[in-house]
């Protein structure tokens, strides 16, 4: 199994006190040994990690036979009944800090703020952020995936295919239609223009949609050639993308860039199965090609259904028979959804049971948008 390193490092602040010598020993010449922590000096944290009572301790301040073989700093103070019985097991103690365990960082001061790998474009080996320009960026660009294509985006730019767009002038990307829609499809389709010799005609010729408010005979001339007609029809749901058999995306399982890749196991989080890693990481999305694409032809994998493409081709999604709270998180409509009872790309890398239905509108949008799903 791969061993995952620890992010990080912080001093426990842990100061063990020798005490002086007791008049009686130090006339019998004995000297006392160092006193050792006991459990009621360490603050164990509490139970909030995933891995929280799992039989191992997986709060990377500890170390041992007892400890998991594979420590975040994110479980930091987050496994606390099972750090606890290890420790007074034996079969853990406590770590350690030296001068190594401090990471060296990389001066940042000439790179732009990347933000995360939320968008569902994240890790496709396209920079999906519309504040980059380039021969590295994504022919469509949505203000949705602002800071939110962090790898794919920092990757273009170190190699130099994408810069910064100068954001004192018009930075966005140029709409060939109007796409002001309360259906959260319609942004991310390109409809084309209306160059066709049947547009504005009240009828979709656009031979890749299919619906009663199609023409009757669209012809391949007027693909993309008749946007006006066919996001009106998409809007009304007269009309729907045909994406299937043959004209259905394949799947796309990345590359091997993951530190992991090639170790027999699959570290994707978008699959599911006793071939996957205990602990996934979104760092690892799609980078772990290899790995993931023979243990699903064995069995031993399967990709979880909302990261298919079938699944996000059959958006929008009915979600008026969800509770999904309200929103009191304090992640509220940051255009991720923060609710753990959530999983697919629309989801947040870190989750908190605190979040559990107070992040309504960033979840129910995710999930209409086919981005998230119940687990």
């Amino acid at each position: 199994m791969a061993f995952k390193t620890l992010l990080a490092r912080t001093a426990l602040g842990l100061v063990l006190v020798v005490g002086g010598v007791a008049p009686a020993l130090a006339q019998s010449g004995t000297t006392p040994a160092p006193t050792a922590a006991s459990d009621s000096d360490i603050d164990f944290g509490d139970d909030s990690s995933q891995w929280a009572n799992d039989g191992e301790c997986d709060d990377p301040r500890f170390t041992g036979t007892g400890s998991a073989t594979e420590l975040l700093d994110a479980d930091r103070l987050h496994d606390a009944t099972d750090c606890k019985a290890a420790f007074e097991a034996g079969t853990v103690t406590l770590a350690p800090e030296t001068a190594t365990d401090t990471p060296v960082e990389t001066p940042a001061a000439t790179l732009p703020d990347f933000g995360d790998d939320s968008s569902q474009w994240a890790n496709d080996g396209e920079c999906d952020d519309p504040r980059f320009t380039g021969a590295g960026s994504a022919a469509e660009l949505l203000d949705a995936d602002r800071m939110h294509d962090a790898t794919d985006c920092r990757t273009a730019f170190e190699n130099g295919t994408v810069t910064l767009v100068d954001e004192t002038g018009d930075s966005s990307p140029v709409d060939q239609t109007p796409a002001t829609s309360s259906n959260p499809m319609t942004s991310r389709i390109n409809f084309g223009d209306d160059s066709g010799e049947w547009a504005h005609d009240g009828e979709c010729d656009d031979p890749d949609f299919t619906g009663a408010g199609m023409t009757a005979k669209p012809s391949p001339e007027s693909r993309m050639r008749d946007a006006s007609d066919c996001q009106a029809a998409f809007e009304a749901g007269t009309v729907t993308l045909r994406l299937s058999g043959a004209d259905m995306p394949a799947f796309d399982y990345g590359t091997d860039t993951s530190m992991y890749a090639n170790d027999g196991e699959c570290d994707d989080l978008r699959f599911t199965g006793p071939g996957t890693d205990k602990k996934l990481l979104s760092e690892d999305m799609g980078a772990d090609a290899s790995d993931c694409r023979a243990l699903e032809a064995s069995g031993q994998v399967s990709i979880r259904t909302v990261y298919t493409p079938e699944y996000v081709a059959g958006a929008p999604y009915d979600s008026s028979g969800i509770d999904f709270g309200d929103d009191e998180s304090s992640y509220a409509n940051d255009e991720q959804c923060d609710d753990p009872r959530f999983e697919g790309p629309g989801v947040a890398s870190v989750l908190l049971d605190s979040d559990n239905g107070h992040d309504a509108s960033d979840c129910r949008t995710a999930f209409e948008d086919g981005r998230a799903v119940l687990r």
